[in-house]
């Protein structure tokens, strides 16, 4: 017999994430993680969490992620009844359909920015609408009302590094009649944030996650901070123990060592900086970035070359096929002696 699977999920591809290499030796710079170990004070939070003999792990975890909203919302000048955590900003994104869009309505969403907003739509049976970009890095038609129920925006932008600012930011606001979800993934290795435009727009939500400026991919981290009504919607369909005791000790650990996150940050941007200056001297065009990755493009516009001839050297950065983007790849910046590393075989290349 067949089974009974709804018929999107048949017909639906599932979300295809970075490809993760087995063995030792490869440099990896395809799925934008740090280079760098998260905070001292996140190792040691964590040991003492587990204890000598981790009797703790045998009690469920803070439901409400109390102590963790707190710090969050102190950090970010809100009350903690704007902020709630997730299981990496993914479960965000999925609730957020999950509790605005039913079935047939419609989410939007910049191409390119982040695919696994498709696949999260798919999965609710939401309508896709795509809008592309001008060459000045606007959305192309974008509609006078919007009248979706969620409108996606990746800022900075995935894969292509760019920022929004918030005056723009602001003006989408404005024209959408749905929720506008400021996917800030990248968001510490800019200066621009959209936090101070949720107190002003009830329909704003800003998402962030712990996976690249903090160092805690491993550990499926993430926050979002919106006006309490969204808040509470969000509440009540997660998961009720979605974080383990020790990513929710590893939460408040990180979110009050700035001082490390600065220091962190500024390492990856200089680095960034200098790769992207040695690149271009090569003859790469390559988008300024306000992230922890950049877009290269060689000059013979073939990004799958310059893939596999660093693939054959175990160093891997991403490749999309989507003709949008495929003359291109998106590089993560790792540390200074990886990108070295790196530059040294695109020298190789001509």
């Amino acid at each position: 017999m067949s089974l009974p699977l709804r018929k999107n999920i048949t017909e639906m591809d599932g979300y295809v994430p970075g490809f993760q290499p087995d063995g030792p030796g490869w440099i990896k710079l395809n799925t934008n993680e740090n280079p760098y170990p998260p905070s001292p004070k996140v190792v040691d939070a964590i040991l003492t969490e587990l204890g000598s003999d981790g009797a703790n792990l045998r009690k469920y975890p803070d439901a409400a992620s109390k102590e963790a909203r707190q710090v969050a919302a102190e950090l970010y000048g809100v009350d903690p009844s704007w902020v709630i955590m997730a299981n990496g900003s993914d479960e965000l994104l999925n609730n957020l359909i999950r509790a605005f869009v039913d079935p047939g309505e419609e989410i939007a969403y910049i191409h390119p920015s982040y695919s696994y907003y498709a696949t999260l739509a798919e999965i609710q049976g939401a309508k896709i609408r795509t809008f592309g970009l001008t060459e000045n890095f606007r959305i192309a038609d974008f509609l006078e009302c919007y009248a979706g129920k969620i409108f996606f925006l990746t800022s900075p932008n995935a894969p292509l590094g760019f920022g929004f600012t918030n005056d723009y930011i602001e003006s989408l606001a404005q024209r959408c009649d749905g929720i506008l979800v400021v996917d800030e993934a990248y968001v510490d290795f800019t200066d621009t944030t959209a936090l101070e435009l949720v107190k002003k727009y009830k329909n704003i939500v800003v998402t962030r996650t712990f996976s690249k400026s903090y160092s805690l991919a491993g550990m499926r981290l993430g926050l979002a901070v919106a006006h309490p009504e969204v808040i509470t919607a969000l509440d009540k369909i997660r998961d009720h123990y979605h974080l383990d005791r020790l990513a929710l000790v590893a939460a408040v650990a990180a979110l009050q060592d700035q001082d490390y996150l600065r220091s962190t940050v500024s390492r990856i941007c200089s680095t960034r900086d200098w790769f992207s200056a040695e690149l271009r001297q090569l003859g790469y065009r390559v988008n300024p970035s306000k992230t922890n990755y950049i877009f290269a493009e060689g000059s013979d516009h073939d990004g799958k070359r310059v893939y596999q001839a660093l693939l054959s050297e175990k160093i891997l950065v991403r490749y999309f096929s989507d003709p949008l983007l495929a003359h291109g790849i998106r590089i993560s910046i790792g540390t200074r002696e990886e990108m070295e590393k790196t530059l040294k075989v695109l020298q190789s290349l001509g």
